[in-house]
């Protein structure tokens, strides 16, 4: 199992031996002060000297000023008469005594104590005043060891601190040993092309020697591309899982800090352990962080970062042949990354972690439910289809939700069901505690029919899986569209089935209402962005086959920096115009659509205001059977259309 390799000794130690030292201290005291033995009579001196005169006294020990001694029977104290010490509180409860305790006047002396006692036969037992040798010790030497110790702690203080100003410069990589690795490429699924990929550098760690002998030469540096949540990390932990050598993980935002010269110092550093613990792995999480493409900022330039790229550039560039030391990185933006990262010789190999298909989730889904009581109703091929277009920790975090709710619903096993509401919450949203009037429910209801009416009567469309009324997320509601198949091209005929979807529930509403609404932003926006793309990215558009830069592109590679395109504003008139008569057709043949479909569309909307929520089974009862023909394959990544 990976384990984090801890520090030598946190801080809070360098306080042992002071808690040490306070711990002999209140022992002594104890030792000392406790009481132990029969329990005497505090007598006061003329109360001892009153007994002894009363023959009452058998025995004396004097020890200095202490003097100490037995009865010869049973004495009650305090007794009637007796004198108790003065400020001594509540006088004690009477009882019987067979010793007794009590101080001798030093100061004034009593020369007659001796013949007292010798008149009154009370055996006398002189003891010198000895006190035990760590007594001594720490009465005569404690204050010198204590200063001592005082010196001594503020000086390894003053180190520590010194330690921590130099040692700022140090890398903060994580360092993992792998003699028990619990992830390995089986723990890897949804990713096969990645792990072939990364085989031939788990070899190379295991057996160097039969690549030198050949003379080969191994990429040195591979670079995880992908989505996030794709597993970029996992991969890179199964690597050294696999290879069972130790795996240097940071991020590489770790490396820069405010002051000029720590990130480099820090990538040095990082290199150099690396290289000690040879064989070994480093991993640089988001790695455009420092490795953006330098020069390119339009105002001030960050030297830190490009100080930290350039020691990179070096170290990696620096690599022995015959050293084993292979560095992983991942990101999702190579397009920002610099030229010099990405030349052989640095991050020779580019490998590419996309989202999974079908097989894929299947496995990620078996990976992360095996642990998990389930149900015999779960279906995990059927959760596979239908969570399309989900990255690796979408479903973990899918698998983990249905846990949940199966917990909330005091069952011992996971079921089918909760894999579906989770399904729902991670798609959809949670539902939202809103409570529309009579009014907004009918604005709402209309708007969804219109989606999915035009959805089900459009061949090339995603099927539909649900329409509710209920708020989800953002959305007041939502018609869900699921695609049962992973798909990598769209053609012209879907992606406007796709707008007049997104269309249908602004044209429901002018239909049945005859009333404009806000609920349509979100689906203006979208259709708008998709008849843009189609119209500059695809040439679907009355411009022909040409395409233009996008918008979102960087300034910086060339472009115009007054609006950050490559065309003129004569051709930007001419995508409006042919974005705008996209839209306009779209909308004028759903409109036609509706009006056709009108007696559908209202049943659909009555059920949806009496049940709120409306399955696949209960539209085809209301709608009747979808159309055949046109292009009716799904798109890759599942869609809705929300209001």
């Amino acid at each position: 199992m990976p384990t984090e390799q801890k520090p030598s000794k946190p801080p809070a130690r360098s306080l042992v031996w002071w808690w040490l030292a306070l711990s002999t201290l209140l022992v002594w005291n104890a030792f000392v002060f406790w009481p132990r033995g029969s329990p005497e009579a505090p007598l006061p001196y003329s109360a001892f000297v009153a007994e002894v005169r009363a023959d009452r006294v058998a025995r004396v020990e004097i020890e200095g000023d202490r003097l100490t001694g037995s009865f010869t029977k049973p004495v009650r104290w305090p007794a009637p008469g007796m004198p108790a010490p003065e400020n001594s509180g509540p006088p004690p409860e009477p009882r019987d005594y067979t010793r007794f305790r009590t101080t001798l006047p030093v100061a004034v002396g009593d020369p007659k104590l001796m013949g007292l006692l010798e008149t009154h036969h009370v055996i006398v037992d002189a003891k010198p005043s000895t006190a035990p040798w760590f007594v001594e010790v720490l009465s005569s030497w404690g204050p010198l060891l204590l200063l001592v110790g005082l010196f001594w702690w503020m000086g390894r203080q003053a180190s520590r601190q010194q330690a921590g100003l130099f040692g700022f410069a140090r890398s903060r990589a994580r360092r993992y040993t792998t003699e028990r690795p619990q992830v390995t490429f089986e723990d890897v699924a949804g990713a096969d092309e990645a792990k072939a990929d990364l085989e031939e550098e788990v070899d190379f760690l295991r057996h160097p020697q039969k690549y030198h002998d050949l003379g080969a030469r191994i990429p040195r540096g591979v670079l995880l591309v992908g989505p996030p949540g794709t597993g970029k990390t996992l991969l890179a932990r199964a690597v050294a899982g696999e290879a069972g050598v130790p795996f240097f993980s940071l991020s590489a935002s770790e490396f820069v800090e405010m002051f000029v010269g720590v990130g480099a110092s820090r990538v040095r550093d990082l290199f150099t352990q690396a290289k000690a613990a040879a064989p070994a792995i480093v991993f640089i999480d988001e790695l455009d962080a420092v490795g953006r493409r330098r020069g390119a900022g339009v105002g001030a330039v960050n030297d830190e970062r490009e100080q930290t790229l350039n020691q990179l550039l070096v170290e990696m560039d620096g690599f022995d042949e015959r050293e084993n030391v292979i560095v992983l990185a991942a990101t999702n933006r190579p397009d920002v990354l610099d030229p010099a990262l990405l030349r052989p010789g640095r991050f020779d190999r580019r490998v590419e972690v996309g989202l999974p298909d079908r097989r894929g989730r299947e496995g990620i889904l078996r990976i992360h439910t095996r642990k998990l009581p389930l149900a015999a109703d779960v279906d995990l091929g059927v959760l596979a289809r239908s969570t399309t277009g989900l990255s690796g920790a979408d479903i973990a975090s899918l698998c983990n939700e249905a846990t949940l709710i199966a917990a909330r619903k005091n069952r011992s096993q996971v079921t089918m069901g909760d894999f579906i509401e989770a399904q729902d919450k991670v798609l959809l949203g949670g539902v939202r505690g809103v409570v529309l009037d009579a009014r907004e429910r009918r604005v709402v209801a209309y708007h969804e029919a219109g989606h999915a009416v035009v959805a089900w009567l459009t061949p090339a469309a995603d099927p539909v899986r649900r329409v509710t009324i209920v708020p989800h997320g953002r959305a007041l509601g939502v018609t869900q569209q699921l695609p049962g198949e992973d798909r990598y091209n769209y053609s012209r005929t879907y992606l406007l089935a796709k707008v007049g979807v997104m269309l249908g529930g602004r044209a429901a509403e002018e239909i049945a209402l005859g009333e404009l609404t806000t609920g349509a932003e979100n689906d203006l926006v979208e259709a708008t962005q998709l008849a843009r793309r189609m119209v500059t990215r695809w040439g679907m558009g009355a411009l022909g086959p040409v395409a233009f830069s996008a918008d979102d592109r960087q300034p910086f590679l060339g472009y115009d920096l007054s609006h950050g395109r490559d065309y003129s504003e004569a051709t930007a008139a001419r995508v409006d115009q042919d974005v705008q008569r996209v839209l306009a057709e779209r909308h004028e043949h759903v409109r036609r659509l509706l009006t056709a479909a009108r007696e559908r569309l209202e049943g659909l909307v009555e059920t949806l205001l009496a049940e709120d929520t409306v399955g696949e089974d209960r539209l085809a009862t209301i709608l009747g059977p979808r159309p055949a023909g046109g292009e009716a394959v799904p798109p890759k990544t599942p869609t809705r259309a929300a209001g």
